[in-house]
């Protein structure tokens, strides 16, 4: 692990220097996961959303004007068929936070696994729930879940989510000790973020025991609050990245579409950095262009541009790493990464 002068020093490395983090990212994550990159599939199931976040253009206030939208769990299983002819094996169904996508998602979820014969990895990024919640997720096969903390400055997160840390950090406790797989992540370049506070980020990762965390530039996205402010420096966040491989090396860490969305060229230099997790979006076209997570004029990542990507990074593609050899419905995760293949073949 790292120390926290070690992480301020990595975050601000440029020229030479951040090349060299940038290498022994890359090193150290060969050297956990070898040449490859983690594919999943990811179904927008909804652009509807309790919280009214001030970076995000799908906040509540924007909902009520938004063309709102909430797909069904055949919409879900019709997704999920053309990601399993894909050769991925993760399933993202990820949406805004609200009550009303559950019914929706209880009832995919079992039909997912059916299609797959049980051999899939259900990751979830739903947002804040009721810890019996979770619990059913679970026990209807639901194997992992995203919950970002976007920031552990306390007043920030407070002052941008208009909710409190505490809730998020306790749902992510409960999601940890109910046997998810539980990935977080934050926005770098937040405005009225300091650098001591990616820092407290980088250390929550570890703290609270999580096995994925993303990074994200911020991006000034319109009909918010924020859509004046500096768009988030790729350099930073990169440099985050790259820390975190070092501080945790076991982690999942993704290289994000926000990098490409700041910077041609982002989610390759992501994983030069040691990302080592892309994903590529299902959700059908009307649905897509009114997911207005960045707005209007997102960059939507493809499976061949994932193919490319990754081959002109020297890399390969592989399927879950938690997926044990018989994962039933509640049953638990394998602990391990280990080097197996997905049974699933990848589809160029």
């Amino acid at each position: 692990m790292l120390n926290r002068s070690e992480i301020r020093t990595y975050l601000t490395a440029r020229g030479p220097a951040q090349e060299e983090l940038f290498a022994e990212a890359r090193r150290v994550r060969e050297e956990h996961f070898g040449p490859t990159v983690i594919l999943r599939g990811v179904i927008e199931v909804s652009n509807v959303c309790r919280v009214n976040c001030d970076y995000c253009p799908m906040r509540r206030d924007n909902t009520r004007e938004n063309d709102r939208y909430f797909m069904s769990s055949d919409d879900i299983l019709e997704r999920a068929r053309e990601i399993r002819a894909a050769g991925i094996d993760i399933i993202l169904l990820q949406g805004g936070e609200t009550p009303r996508n559950l019914s929706a998602i209880e009832d995919a979820i079992p039909r997912i696994r059916a299609l797959y014969d049980g051999r899939v990895e259900i990751l979830l990024n739903l947002g804040n729930m009721r810890r019996e919640q979770y619990e059913r997720l679970r026990a209807l096969g639901a194997t992992s879940y995203i919950l970002k903390h976007e920031t552990s400055d306390v007043r920030l997160f407070e002052a941008m989510r208009h909710e409190s840390l505490d809730d998020r950090l306790r749902c992510m406790r409960d999601l940890l000790d109910l046997g998810y797989r539980v990935g977080t992540g934050l926005i770098s370049s937040l405005p009225g973020q300091t650098l001591d506070s990616i820092v407290d980020d980088i250390e929550l990762a570890e703290t609270m025991g999580v096995h994925m965390c993303s990074v994200s530039p911020f991006v000034p996205a319109p009909n918010t609050p924020l859509q004046l402010s500096p768009i988030g420096d790729n350099e930073l966040a990169l440099n985050a990245l790259a820390t975190l491989r070092l501080h945790r090396p076991q982690l999942l860490v993704p290289s994000v579409s926000a990098l490409e969305k700041t910077s041609s060229g982002g989610q390759s230099r992501g994983l030069a950095a040691g990302a080592n997790v892309m994903t590529v979006n299902f959700t059908g076209d009307t649905d897509r262009q009114r997911y207005l997570i960045y707005g209007k004029d997102r960059f939507v990542v493809k499976k061949q541009y994932v193919d490319g990507l990754v081959r002109a990074s020297g890399l390969r593609l592989r399927g879950s790493v938690f997926l044990s050899p018989e994962t039933e419905p509640g049953a638990p995760i394998s602990a391990g990464i280990t080097d197996g293949r997905s049974r699933l073949r990848y589809a160029s």
